[in-house]
């Protein structure tokens, strides 16, 4: 019995934020009933290739972006335009306890499915709308992608090679890490209106933004802002605080090395065969290493070169200075820390008898994630689902999906 057993949600989110949450609430034990639209289902259904392959090698419907946030979900397929189904979204509301939601802001009032409408009749129920921009504001009415959101939130500003080097420019985060992040908040947020409502009673709407997200989450660069008004510059894989801390050539590759304090450059510097740049007026503390980047960083590429990766990883470890190799996603896979935490998992799926997924990170020593269903088929769940929250019978269900609203 996961830690969230005792909860439903109700899941009428697509893509990623949305999902991401429900799938977290899902693993820690939640039965979250996933609410698609007859037909297509969430759009990443179709956000392939690639797709999962069945047991012959050919691609089945199921593309491995919609299998990244949907596991231990059921799938409930209902076309809430029409008033039948707007009813049966209402009423699993009504036995729910959190409901998530990204449609545009407004979108949901039209089928009575929108927080006031849904308060009268569960009070209790915490909402969690998830949009680009929010509820309020001038931008609320705005769609917004993660894409986007990475742009205007201005994380592209500092990712990326600097100014007048070759490739230099803003680049994204290699994944939708703006949609993670919103939903790693997003479920924050639902388990502190949880405890609220366990303290004093009652549901809230929870109102998420991935612009609100991105900002906050740009950390100490946004600081480095606010304190100086000066906007940071795309630094490559360098770090704007830390020297040094970033990427190095080797004799066969490139590894990464990450001084955290004066202590540790010392050591490297031993290891580096070049004690003297640990005492060196310009390089002593990390301030001065900071002012004398230009300096420091060609001297330390000029070593780097001499050793491999494998070479400076063994021996920088075996001297505690934090370091490691770049990791393409086999290699990483592959790593024999990544294999011990059980990272990659693989579960029993209609179509293609197992489906991989990556595990959950979370590790509670009481109540430890379980993993209960693959992501769902396309209203796999909808009489199963709508027979034991709902109470109805088989042929009520038959004759609405035979009417186009299941």
């Amino acid at each position: 019995m996961g830690a969230l057993s005792h909860l439903r949600v109700l899941d009428l989110s697509r893509v990623l934020a949305g999902p991401w949450s429900g799938q977290i609430l899902a693993d820690l034990g939640a039965e979250v009933i996933k609410v698609e639209r007859p037909g297509n289902g969430d759009d990443t259904r179709a956000w392939g290739p690639p797709f999962l392959k069945d047991a012959y090698g050919e691609n089945t419907s199921e593309a491995a972006y919609y299998l990244s946030a949907n596991r231990n979900k059921q799938s409930v397929t209902i076309d809430f335009t029409r008033p039948e189904g707007q009813k049966l979204v209402r009423e699993l509301a009504a036995r729910s306890d959190i409901l998530i939601e990204n449609f545009k802001v407004g979108g949901l009032a039209a089928y009575g499915l929108d927080y006031e409408s849904l308060k009268a009749i569960n009070p209790e129920l915490i909402y969690c709308s998830i949009t680009g921009f929010g509820q309020t504001g001038p931008y609320a009415k705005r769609a917004g992608y993660d894409f986007m959101i990475q742009g205007l939130g201005g994380l592209m500003s500092l990712t990326g090679r600097p100014e007048g080097e070759e490739g230099a420019g803003p680049v994204k985060v290699g994944v939708a890490l703006t949609d993670i992040l919103t939903g790693l908040y997003s479920t924050v947020a639902i388990l502190a209106a949880l405890a609220h409502r366990d303290h004093d009673g009652g549901g809230q709407h929870i109102d998420m933004a991935l612009l609100d997200v991105q900002v906050a989450c740009l950390a100490n660069q946004a600081m480095n802002y606010l304190t100086t008004g000066n906007a940071p510059k795309r630094l490559g894989n360098a770090h704007p605080n830390i020297v040094p801390y970033q990427d190095f050539p080797t004799a066969d590759g490139d590894f990464i090395l990450t001084v955290g304090n004066d202590g540790q450059f010392r050591k490297f510097a031993e290891v580096a065969g070049q004690p003297q740049w640990a005492d060196d007026p310009r390089f002593a503390t990390n301030k001065l290493r900071v002012a004398n980047r230009a300096v420091l960083i060609p001297l330390i590429r000029q070593a780097t070169v001499f050793k491999t990766t494998a070479e400076w990883v063994a021996q920088l470890e075996q001297a505690g200075v934090p370091c490691g190799p770049i990791n393409d996603l086999a290699q990483m896979f592959e790593d024999p820390q990544v294999k011990a935490r059980g990272l990659a998992i693989e579960l029993p799926h209609a179509l293609a008898g197992m489906v991989p997924q990556v595990a959950s990170p979370i590790r509670l020593s009481e109540t430890p994630v379980e993993y209960r269903y693959a992501p769902p088929l396309l209203g796999e769940h909808t009489l199963e689902v709508l027979q034991r929250v709902l109470g109805l019978e088989a042929g009520a269900v038959s004759a609405l999906k035979a009417s186009g609203v299941l």
